[in-house]
């Protein structure tokens, strides 16, 4: 067994979500958000390297060695999985793994809006799920693409850095490819996806420029495709994919987005209060005909006004979710102002429940 497991074990049974192993410092969980320290003494650089290329596979050591830093996925067979990132800084080496469940939750039992489930039977288009790093993108996307798995009889392909959540094959066809594993790279694996005759196609992160407009292009075709982004809101997310065109291009990407967007789910990630664990709050943009006019006039900063009336057409507003957070006493007020665009709007749920509590 290697040395390390018996941390993968302790993360495991506290429930955490990353394990951080730096030179020179003793080990450290995130458990439920926050930074805790392991008894442990201070690591040192040639003990913690021999450490982790005990279950680094020679390829990744070798781009290591070259480039500073990697990426890619482990797993304890009965434990969990592990999307692994090993980095230099000034002490030496350091390596963070975050922890895949095994089991894939679904909507209802990770309390997301049962409107994901629906984004999961499109026939066509683009659906994002952003947000900052760490807020749970992967999660959501692996329920939707669970719900699709059960529901659905179609070829789902996948093109993620690392694999992260493993989908057993249900009433589809799933295949699950790796950047620099099973391909050189997202795009070269995008081109090739659409002579792979897929429905659904899950892109990991739309990095560059040639992966967003192969992206667009799958979803004007034909295909239903996910991917993410770390864009904060809806509204950001449209203008950033925007943005990455020359100048001389952004008339027509508007016109393409426009056609093929059919929702933009950005999320952060709350404490709870209530009880152990995190919660998630998404802000939802669905493509209706109002919000296409939008992107393909320019005129994206009018997005929020629609997100606000729109939740007839399956939209929310982030703030619309913190509040009902606050209110139900899931997430703490300081938190949900924290986070907040219209801390007033906030503020005034909290004055409501007789002050901060």
């Amino acid at each position: 067994m290697a040395q390390i497991n018996a941390f993968f074990n302790m993360l495991h049974e506290y429930g955490g979500s990353d394990l951080h192993l730096s030179s020179g410092s003793q080990p450290i969980l995130r458990l439920r958000g926050q930074l805790t320290r392991i008894k442990y003494k201070a690591l040192e650089h040639e003990e913690l390297k021999t450490m982790l290329y005990e279950i680094t596979p020679e390829a990744k050591v070798k781009e290591f060695e070259e480039t500073g830093d990697v990426d890619f996925a482990h797993e304890v067979p009965g434990l969990a999985r592990y999307r692994v990132n090993f980095f230099l800084q000034h002490r030496g080496i350091s390596a963070v793994f975050r922890e895949i469940p095994q089991e894939i939750l679904s909507v209802e039992q990770l309390g997301l809006p049962q409107r994901l489930r629906d984004l999961a039977m499109l026939n066509k288009g683009l659906v994002l799920v952003t947000g900052p790093t760490g807020s749970g993108k992967s999660t959501t996307l692996a329920a939707i693409i669970d719900h699709a798995n059960k529901n659905r009889r179609d070829h789902i392909l996948t093109i993620e850095d690392p694999i992260e959540f493993v989908h057993q094959p249900a009433g589809c066809l799933i295949n699950q490819r790796e950047v620099g594993r099973d391909t050189n790279s997202f795009k070269s694996a995008l081109r090739g996806a659409l002579r792979e005759d897929p429905d659904i196609i899950l892109v990991g992160e739309m990095r560059d420029l040639e992966t967003i407009q192969l992206a667009l292009e799958a979803a004007e075709t034909g295909h239903l495709v996910f991917s993410t982004l770390h864009t904060i809101n809806a509204a950001k997310t449209v203008d950033r994919i925007i943005e990455v065109f020359p100048e001389d291009a952004q008339a027509q990407v508007r016109a393409s987005l426009a056609e093929g967007l059919r929702a933009v789910v950005s999320q952060t990630l709350f404490k709870r209060i209530d009880k152990p664990g995190r919660v998630a709050a998404q802000e939802i943009l669905m493509g209706i005909p109002s919000v296409r006019n939008l992107i393909r006039e320019g005129k994206t900063h009018q997005i929020p006004s629609v997100l606000q009336t729109g939740r007839e057409a399956g939209m929310q507003t982030l703030d619309d979710e913190i509040c009902r957070l606050v209110e139900t006493r899931v997430i703490s007020p300081g938190d949900g102002l924290t986070q907040a665009q219209n801390k007033e709007k906030v503020q005034a749920v909290i004055d409501r429940m007789g002050g901060a509590q």
